[in-house]
């Protein structure tokens, strides 16, 4: 009997590319794919390798995704065995056309608990795990009335909407006026809810985990610098994300504790979590959010240089056949994102080059420097980076201070 797989990839980028050649190598399996964009838009290699494809309008439509699956799996035949993709918003639309068709994997409400973050806080609140003061509002009267107590005190907050990623539309709140700001720009409604919650102080990280069967059975921890919503709102900012070798010490615990039941109570099963935390300025933790998909930024590429193996194929088998085998942590490793200075629409040099061959030669893995004549990134992760790998925390973290010290993107019209 055949087993197919199905991968919807709305749009063919090269951070989804690289999951679907995954699912692509294994064995055993047909791969079905379905996307917006034409079949000729896909790189050879993964058509040579793709049984069926369909073409949809729209991929976030559960209808139309369903209809879509449907009809790929009377082409294929026999069993599907999972219905995957790795963008955020897709996640809930696979949980809802897995649940109408039968095939195994998160189901909506599971993906909805990862996907709104108001309802997952307030999930972390009946649980007594910590995380950040917050309030889900729909209406402008609300967001002023919930903000006041925070901003006579002179806290800050942080508005963004309930479902955002990748600190997408997320604002820091330090006074009335940025909040007026904010509710012009981004009007709360019912239908468009905002969530305001507690800014917290401290340095943040993630916890990128994988569970089996309900169990945790492998995470790692990386350290950003400085935080995503500081590099959001400084768009020239160069930074960087740090996986130490070693991630066993005590230091960890409470996020290893708290992380492992966070993914327990928002109902992950199988499947792979990026978990992004803080540690206030007293030693306590807080929790963020949490993502039921494999983390984006390089991350994916920096686990695979720090334990010598293959995380995209390791994300595949696990989505796929459900299965993962633990690998050794050998490496520290970490990325310099490198971000364009200036306010021009195109790369007009790349400073530094030859500077940090010279110093970062023996460190970097994998480099991606931005080409004069591009365009401008409209992403936060910039127009370029570097992956460093060597055996020594401290000179992975030395290594990248000296990269975005060095690199230099500039910008010109």
């Amino acid at each position: 009997m055949s087993r197919s797989v199905i991968f919807v990839a709305p749009f063919p980028l090269e951070s989804t590319l690289r999951f679907v050649r995954a699912v692509a190598g294994l064995e055993g399996i047909e791969l079905g794919i379905i996307s917006q964009e034409a079949p000729e838009r896909f790189p050879r290699a993964i058509l040579e390798r793709t049984c069926a494809f369909e073409r949809v309008g729209d991929a976030l439509d559960p209808d139309v995704i369903a209809r879509a699956t449907s009809a790929l799996g009377a082409r294929l035949g026999g069993e599907t065995l999972a219905l995957v993709g790795i963008l955020e918003p897709l996640q809930e639309t696979l949980g809802e056309v897995r649940e109408r068709l039968g095939i195994r994997g998160m189901a909506r409400g599971t993906a909805r608990n990862f996907r709104d973050k108001a309802r997952m806080k307030r999930l972390f609140e009946q649980h007594d795990l910590p995380c950040a003061a917050h309030g889900r509002v729909t209406s402008a009267v609300e967001a002023v009335a919930f903000a006041e107590p925070f901003l006579t005190r002179g806290c800050s907050l942080v508005a963004k909407p309930p479902d955002g990623a990748g600190a997408r539309a997320t604002l820091r709140i330090d006074r009335q006026s940025d909040l007026e700001s904010y509710l012009r720009s981004n009007p709360p409604s019912p239908e468009r809810p905002l969530l305001l919650e507690e800014f917290l102080r401290g340095s943040e990280h993630s916890f990128d985990a994988v569970s089996v069967g309900g169990e945790v059975v492998f995470h790692s921890i990386s350290r950003y610098a400085p935080t995503p919503l500081e590099v959001m709102s400084t768009p020239w900012i160069q930074w960087t994300v740090l996986l130490p070798r070693r991630i066993d010490g005590p230091e960890y615990d409470p996020i290893r504790r708290a992380g492992s039941r966070a993914l327990s109570v928002l109902g992950m099963v199988t499947g792979l979590a990026h978990m992004e935390w803080f540690r206030r300025d007293d030693g306590s933790i807080a929790l963020s959010e949490v993502a039921a998909r494999p983390p984006g930024a390089q991350f994916t590429s920096l686990l695979s240089w720090a334990h010598d193996r293959d995380f995209y194929r390791a994300w595949a088998e696990l989505v796929v056949f459900e299965r993962f085998e633990v690998p050794e942590r050998r490496y520290a490793a970490g990325a310099a994102y490198l971000r364009g200075q200036g306010e021009g629409s195109r790369v007009a040099a790349v400073h530094g080059v030859e500077a940090a061959r010279g110093e970062l030669g023996d460190l970097v893995v994998e480099a991606k420097l931005p080409q004069p004549g591009s365009p401008r990134s409209d992403s936060y992760e910039g127009e370029g980076y570097l992956l460093l790998r060597d055996e020594s925390t401290e000179r992975v973290e030395a290594g990248l201070r000296r990269a975005v010290e060095l690199l230099r993107v500039e910008l010109a019209p």
